[in-house]
């Protein structure tokens, strides 16, 4: 765990990926549901559960997110109105989208 980050799991059976997160402010989880598409994965929603809230931890879930596909060359096409967001505000893994 690193900044009170676990690491990012892909549960491929439920289409989602899952972060812990344990930190001063609260602990929980972050989680984003997709569809396939190919080589990308649709991002369908991001939640955080509400002890996160306000936290910046969706944020830093959503970065490892973007690392994870950069590593692996799987691309993401953002449909919620949050990862659609975070993308915009973040170009510099525009590499990473479909």
């Amino acid at each position: 765990m690193t900044d009170g980050r676990g690491e990012l799991i892909d549960k491929a059976d439920e289409n989602r990926f899952e972060q812990d997160f344990n930190s001063e402010g609260g602990a929980g989880q972050v989680w984003a549901d997709y569809a396939v598409r190919g080589d990308a994965r649709m991002i369908l929603h991001v939640e955080a559960d509400h002890a996160l809230r306000g936290s910046g931890a969706a944020g830093r879930f959503m970065q490892a997110l973007a690392e994870r596909a950069r590593e692996t060359g799987m691309k993401l096409y953002p449909q919620c109105s949050y990862a659609v967001a975070w993308h915009k505000r973040h170009p510099d893994y525009d590499d990473v989208l479909a």
